[in-house]
């Protein structure tokens, strides 16, 4: 068994690949004809989206994510995060925490988009 994908449900599809393109530079793989569904290259992973409206289509009741009571959040490595988290920024990211450095080497950030995904923004853990 392999994990294949994380699925966010959101507003806008197409506005939600865009930002991700431009904040965190990741690659589109597709959006459907209908604008419900997309996904974007991230590696062994997909990271996809899926509107709300197509969710209650299909029977669902989707919560709205809340960056002040997240249940997760997804993480993008990085060499430099102060960089990636000024070009997250201006890709109309909410500043959640700004870059520090932990007790165990590693550099953490947080920001969310604009359907309240918490996401972090962190180096590699030093020995990795």
């Amino acid at each position: 068994m392999r994990f294949k994908y994380a699925i966010l449900y959101v507003e806008d599809v197409t506005r939600s690949i865009e930002f991700y393109e431009k904040a965190f530079g990741l690659e589109r793989r597709m959006i459907d004809e209908a604008g419900d569904y997309g996904e974007l290259v991230t590696g062994a992973t997909t990271l996809a989206f899926s509107s709300h409206g197509l969710m209650k289509k299909l029977g669902k009741k989707p919560g709205i994510a809340d960056v002040k009571t997240p249940v997760f959040e997804i993480a993008f490595e990085t060499d430099d995060v102060p960089v990636s988290l000024e070009k997250a920024k201006q890709a109309g990211a909410n500043l959640i925490q700004d870059a520090s450095e932990m007790p165990w080497g590693q550099t953490i950030s947080y920001v969310s988009d604009m359907d309240g995904y918490l996401i972090e923004i962190c180096s590699p853990i030093k020995g990795d």
